[in-house]
């Protein structure tokens, strides 16, 4: 047998990311030959990259997370930065409203309207995050670029508070507080189902602590430029137009960043590409191609809803209570151009809304929705272990 003698060694993280390559130092075949890394002589160009990736991206990057993760970290990049800036004009609009500089104004009366302020904006958090909080995850995608609109028109506001009135200043301000609010609940909550996206290897932590350091980065840089921005720009007129301009980079941005991700769950858009498509076509469309072809903001969806409540009497057929033991659910249809309503039952799996909701959608050609439509589904890459049609309380029938 063969002397086992290998010239070469690597050093791998658990993504498969070769860290080290080492080359034994000569001939010797002795069990303590000495080993000499082999990419010692690499240019400082590439030792300040590498610490670059070490600090501000997730270990094993780009093996550690998702393709769609570079592409939307440079647009989220660019919109935090051109935000930041936005968000220095609006600050010192809204001490001007409050009347600092004006030997006029009192300071305990800029306190209260601060409190009045931070207290609409809690109540309305707690509002938003009981009525659409199930909803976030499922279309986390329409939520961070609402977040981002909710963002802009508080900053808007902001900018017009030392023009008006009393009265209308008070109310310009709270509903900015409110509008800040809901964009700290739908920001936050949409970018934690997209970290739970980006990363593959149990890295969740360390990537959100990684976004944090790259935005405080780019937040940094902003205020720097926002600092010579806001030296230069004085009057109303200007003020107001350079806040048009930023809003519109970073709504761009914004949109540019979240149309670049491809989630791999099916949520009621992206289900109904998915089947219009295989019932044209008879194939399954990559994530890629439903993430281009689907709608941020506007998008009609078909009259299909999960039953969330139950009335005191209710209609129940021996053939419905059939489809709960044979299929976990059944469809109610209300009549032509009405909707249909899908009932699940106690048994129901993680995968039964999706096919429910892909055959209440199918309507008379729900057969063609068969096992090989669903194995399909698997090989193409789509999740169908996650529940993303169902967007509110999660009512399951026991009979």
């Amino acid at each position: 047998m063969a002397q086992f003698n290998p010239q070469n060694v690597s050093v791998e993280d658990k993504s498969g990311n070769c860290v080290r390559l080492y080359q034994k130092d000569g001939d010797d075949d002795d069990n303590d030959a000495l080993w000499q890394v082999v990419d010692r002589g690499k240019p400082v160009s590439n030792y300040a990259k590498n610490v670059f990736l070490d600090i501000f991206l997730p270990a094993g990057y780009p093996h550690s997370v998702t393709l769609d993760y570079k592409p939307y970290q440079i647009y989220d990049s660019l919109q935090a930065f051109s935000s930041s800036i936005a968000g220095m004009l609006s600050n010192r609009a809204v001490l001007q409203g409050m009347g600092v500089g004006d030997a006029g104004s009192s300071a305990t009366g800029a306190v209260l309207l601060s409190v009045l302020q931070d207290c609409t904006g809690r109540l309305a958090t707690i509002l938003f995050a009981h009525r659409f909080g199930q909803a976030i995850e499922p279309e986390c995608k329409f939520y961070r670029f609402a977040a981002d609109l909710f963002n802009d028109a508080a900053l808007l506001l902001d900018v017009l508070t030392p023009v008006l009135p009393t009265k209308p200043k008070i109310m310009a301000l709270c509903a900015a507080g409110i509008l800040r609010s809901l964009c700290g609940v739908a920001a936050g909550a949409a970018k934690a189902s997209l970290s739970a996206h980006f990363a593959k290897n149990g890295n969740l932590a360390e990537l959100n602590a990684k976004d944090g350091s790259q935005e405080t980065v780019i937040t940094l840089m902003g205020m720097l430029a926002g600092t010579l921005l806001v030296r230069m720009v004085e009057g109303r007129k200007a003020v107001l137009c350079w806040m048009l301009i930023l809003v519109g980079i970073h709504l761009w941005t914004n949109y540019q960043a979240v149309r670049s991700v491809q989630m791999r769950t099916l949520n009621r858009q992206r289900a109904t590409i998915v089947v219009d498509e295989y019932l044209k076509t008879d194939a399954i469309r990559r994530r890629d191609e439903v993430a281009q072809g689907e709608s941020i903001l506007f998008w009609k969806a078909p009259l299909i809803s999960f039953c969330e409540a139950f009335p005191r009497t209710m209609n129940l057929s021996a053939s419905d209570l059939g489809c709960l033991r044979d299929k976990n659910y059944f469809i109610r249809r209300h009549g032509v151009g009405t909707g249909k309503t899908i009932v699940m039952g106690k048994e129901a799996t993680s995968e039964d809304p999706l096919r429910a909701y892909m055959e209440a959608y199918a309507n008379n050609r729900s057969d063609a929705l068969d096992d090989k439509f669903w194995d399909a589904l698997r090989s193409a890459g789509w999740d169908l272990e996650a529940d993303a049609v169902e967007t509110g309380p999660s009512i399951r029938l026991v009979v």
